[in-house]
């Protein structure tokens, strides 16, 4: 039997309940034959402390805290579409659609993944959302300076995340054209170069980059592969175009990642040889690189590569194939296996967050490179994949 709040259980009909035949009726406490008790100093402490305790415990479920959780986002199918804009005027938009080469159709699903994050700029974790997100492998609780930079406000968060998708695709077109044998002509114009390295009041705001080592540059993948056939500390003479005339400058290389670094931040403008639009909304950052990467590839060759199969993944792309490590992985191998992903293409980088951590039902590859992904892609589509290589 249920009651309604406010109601007294006993008469919760409208209607006194008679007590059984056989049986003395119930009396209140001012019967002479009920036998009183006080209650001892002892169960008092213990009543207060139960109160204490419960009050407490109630205020820190709803406690804000410094953390944020990472759970499993949406995942998207690169070589499907995604429904844009909202009620009657929603419509299937290609995630990728190409233009100016033949295309191909394709069996099966290549899927990028994400995170979704409570808390951090503009809104609160609660004490009892942090016990939630403990409870649960899929689910991460880190500090909100660890996943959002400080200072940051949540609109400015959504601009940089757009940025970044914005450049990841970019670079991923470059990667997957060049993968493909496409040259990808590019103008290269220093923005600035960066205090304290080799390259600080040598190169100028507006210097175009045209050579390294007298040996001419058309594009952004050159230039890459150049400087790493260079030892970091090392000298080069860069070749540039100041104000239409060509200058040779001598510039001290740095070192990140392990390459040699000229110091200059670089304005890419590319000449894609094919017209390739990403379109995608609601998804922020650089993650989804390789697997744009990946589609853009399998919609340009007509071997069907996957055959049927559901591969997800995730990294960054650089310009010249590299695939970069990314935050969240787990939750994104969570987010994969939950809408249908058999296999899980990994960065490299981020083997040390898959080891111990891989859902059950759920392979997951290491790559480091696009043509290292683009070669699982085949093997898994071929019914090989179970000789790729593994996390750890």
């Amino acid at each position: 039997m249920s009651f309604e709040r406010g109601q007294d259980p006993v008469e919760s009909s409208g209607q006194a309940l008679a007590a059984p035949q056989g049986t003395e009726p119930w009396h209140g406490d001012d019967d002479p034959r009920v036998t009183r008790h006080r209650a001892g100093p002892r169960a008092t402490t213990l009543v207060v402390s139960m109160l204490v305790a419960s009050v407490t415990a109630a205020v820190l479920l709803v406690m804000p805290t410094a953390y944020a959780i990472r759970t499993p986002g949406p995942t998207e199918d690169t070589l499907g579409t995604q429904e844009q804009g909202e009620g009657q005027s929603a419509t299937e938009v290609p995630l990728i659609e190409i233009e100016g080469a033949e295309t191909y159709a394709a069996s099966g699903e290549l899927r990028l993944t994400t995170v979704s994050v409570y808390g951090g700029p503009g809104g609160d974790v609660l004490f009892g959302d942090v016990l939630w997100g403990w409870s649960s492998q899929e689910r991460s609780v880190q500090p909100v300076e660890s996943i959002f930079p400080e200072a940051v406000t949540s609109q400015e968060q959504q601009e940089l995340g757009q940025a970044q998708m914005l450049s990841s695709q970019e670079s991923a077109t470059v990667a997957a054209l060049t993968e493909l044998g496409y040259e990808v002509p590019t103008t290269m114009t220093v923005v600035e170069a960066a205090a304290g390295t080799g390259a600080d009041g040598v190169v100028e705001p507006g210097d175009v980059i045209v050579s390294l080592d007298g040996e001419p540059l058309e594009t952004y993948t050159e230039l890459l592969t150049a400087l790493d056939a260079v030892t970091p500390g090392a000298d080069v003479v860069l070749g540039v175009e100041r104000d239409g005339e060509p200058t040779d400058l001598t510039v001290t290389t740095g070192q990140g990642d392990g390459r040699a670094l000229l110091g200059v931040l670089i304005d890419p403008r590319y000449d894609f040889p094919v017209d390739v639009t990403i379109q995608i909304e609601d998804i922020g950052g650089p993650s989804a690189g390789t697997m744009f990467a990946l589609g853009i590839i399998d919609r340009l060759t007509p071997e069907d590569e996957l055959a049927g199969a559901v591969v997800a993944g995730t990294g960054t792309m650089d310009v010249d194939g590299r695939v970069g490590a990314i935050g969240g992985i787990e939750q994104k191998m969570y987010g994969a296996l939950r809408d249908g992903a058999q296999w899980f293409l990994a960065p490299e980088g981020n083997c040390g967050e898959v080891v111990g951590h891989e859902p059950d039902g759920l392979e997951v590859v290491k790559v480091a490179t696009l043509a290292e992904a683009r070669a699982a892609m085949e093997a898994i589509g071929a019914g090989t994949g179970e000789d790729l290589p593994r996390c750890g």
